[in-house]
């Protein structure tokens, strides 16, 4: 077992830069968030483009998509979530009536992305925290802004993203001798690509069930190993 030092720091920069974002929200302007907000939402664009265009093979890339959204509808992921922000908000007694919303966006957020499986990886492998206090802070100054705009429903967002982060940085072991440097490499993309959607969901273009998408990253590194 391997004490997961890096989710720990992240649970603890997403709750510090959340109360910050509570404390200003209420005395920031509302074009100010929405400023803020479209903001994230370009650098979330970047980012997301710089991972998905890794691929060496867009029909991993496009399958993996494909098959994973059919999987989370069927699963109904989105539902399920927003289920679990609901029952958060009825037994916290919120009466942020985007408790929910704020809870859901920010969870997907910080836990999608090759930041968090790579980091992880590294974390219960090497000991190596350095990925992982990166990806803190960048998603401590991001809960600033959701905090503000969303409401104390961000804050919750930190037990599944321990939940998540614990979790792989406790199976490192089982599962890095299985996954190529080509799956990596696809599962980094398409990870890159559900960023985009993020992006796109922040910059209120269309809302996206990024949710029902999540199976994605478990058909990226199966569809890498069969077609590369």
């Amino acid at each position: 077992m391997v004490f997961p030092l890096g989710s720990v720091f992240n649970v603890g920069c997403i709750l510090v830069g959340g109360v910050v974002g509570l404390v200003l929200g209420g005395r920031l302007p509302e074009r100010m968030r929405a400023i803020v907000f479209t903001g994230l939402g370009l650098c979330t664009l970047i980012i997301g483009m710089q991972m998905g265009l890794k691929t060496q093979n867009p029909l991993v890339l496009v399958f993996s998509i494909l098959l994973g959204s059919i999987t989370g509808e069927l699963l109904a992921l989105d539902d399920r979530l927003t289920a679990l922000g609901d029952w958060l908000k009825s037994h916290m007694r919120s009466g942020s009536e985007r408790f929910t919303e704020g809870f859901v966006s920010a969870s997907v957020l910080f836990c999608i992305g090759s930041m968090a499986i790579l980091g992880s990886f590294d974390e219960g492998l090497r000991g190596d925290h350095t990925i992982l206090f990166t990806k803190s802070i960048l998603d401590g100054f991001a809960s600033v802004a959701f905090a503000a705009s969303f409401g104390v429903g961000v804050l919750f967002s930190a037990v599944p993203v321990f939940l998540y982060q614990g979790g792989l940085t406790e199976f490192a072991t089982v599962l890095q001798p299985i996954l190529s440097d080509a799956m990596m490499t696809e599962l980094t993309a398409t990870g890159g690509a559900l960023i985009i959607g993020i992006s796109i969901n922040l910059m209120e273009i269309r809302r996206i069930p990024l949710t029902n998408m999540l199976p994605a990253l478990l058909f990226a590194p199966i569809l890498a190993h069969f077609l590369m």
